[in-house]
């Protein structure tokens, strides 16, 4: 009997849903809006409905289903809880794993999304062949997902793999999404960059096409790929910023590959070629020679790690 299951990662404004056959084939993918009017209520029935339904369109029957992997933007224990909730969704307290199962009647699992995306990443794309990735997601925020020995690392609180908000500036006046000062986001994600970006064009008068224009963290790295004198030292600021953090993190679980995602990831090698620079010169000596990589997968890596972890569940 063949034999299917589901990947999905709820977002904000919409749940990414992946229909796989077992050996993580992907067969069908689609888009459902995400309702988090009234706390949320309505988006694991969505969900729910959703999946029964692409089952129905299929003519596939229950019991040829494994499962279902989830990602969720919050942190969640290896129960599939999100002991505190997920902001985003007005989520309070919840046991996810229960409800989806309750309402489907399939096993699930269940998983933060920057850590089920870093799944995703060592499953198919960026991180494949490796079982030791972290993945950086440079974004509005700076996400990030640690696996070790194939396996999602979650910590006592869910909130391993939290790298957009170690300290990494004691100077630093503005405070962060999170609360504290100094934090990595401040500095690497893409609002970050557009902050280092307007402090170095204030603190000089050398001539910059940077100069009068709308600020972003494309329009500073493609005004270095253009050879722009102001553009480079934001980006060597950039990447001593981030290649300082990651060779602690390297010091921490030496991994055998950082695979580098997000918006901002789309400046391509050279954006790498920033950081590689500042992480191998303060890297512990057996770490030096960590590889570095582009994600990948793009969106899909959430349920390409969603699917990840039903079927490691299933081969337990």
């Amino acid at each position: 009997m063949k034999k299917y299951c589901f990947g999905i990662d709820i977002g904000g404004t919409s749940v990414k849903c992946g229909f796989f056959n077992s050996q993580g084939t992907i067969l069908d993918k689609w888009e459902i809006k995400t309702r988090t009017e009234d706390h949320g209520i309505y988006i694991i029935p969505d969900v729910a409905h959703s999946i029964l339904a692409k089952l129905e369109e299929k003519s596939i029957h229950k019991d040829e289903v494994i499962g279902i992997g989830i990602g969720v933007p919050g942190p969640v224990n290896d129960r599939g809880e999100l002991p505190t909730g997920a902001v985003n969704l007005h989520w309070g307290p919840k046991n996810l794993a229960k409800e989806v199962e309750e309402l489907t009647g399939f096993i699930t699992k269940v998983g933060n999304d920057a850590n089920v995306a870093a799944l995703g990443e060592m499953y198919q794309g960026g991180g494949k062949g490796y079982k030791n990735v972290i993945l950086v997601t440079l974004g509005t925020g700076v996400g990030g997902g640690i696996i070790v020995d194939g396996k999602i690392v979650t910590g006592s609180h869910g909130a391993a793999g939290e790298i957009g908000h170690v300290h990494v500036e004691r100077k630093e006046t503005e405070i962060c999404n999170c609360g504290n000062y100094g934090c990595l986001e401040q500095v690497a994600s893409a609002t970050g960059i557009v902050r280092l970006a307007k402090r170095a064009l204030a603190a000089c008068e050398t001539p910059s096409i940077l100069r009068g224009r709308n600020l972003s963290a494309k329009a500073v790295f493609d005004a270095v790929k253009e050879g722009d004198e102001v553009a480079k030292l934001i980006a060597e600021d950039f990447g001593d910023y981030l290649g300082t953090a990651l060779s602690v993190f390297a010091g921490v679980v030496d991994p055998e590959i950082f695979v580098i995602g997000g918006g901002v990831s789309k400046a391509g090698t050279i954006l790498i070629d920033y950081i590689k620079k500042y992480y191998q010169r303060y890297a512990f000596r057996d770490c030096k020679n960590t590889e570095f990589s582009l994600a990948k997968l793009g969106n899909d890596a959430g349920i390409y790690g969603a699917v990840k972890l039903i079927l490691d569940h299933h081969q337990q």
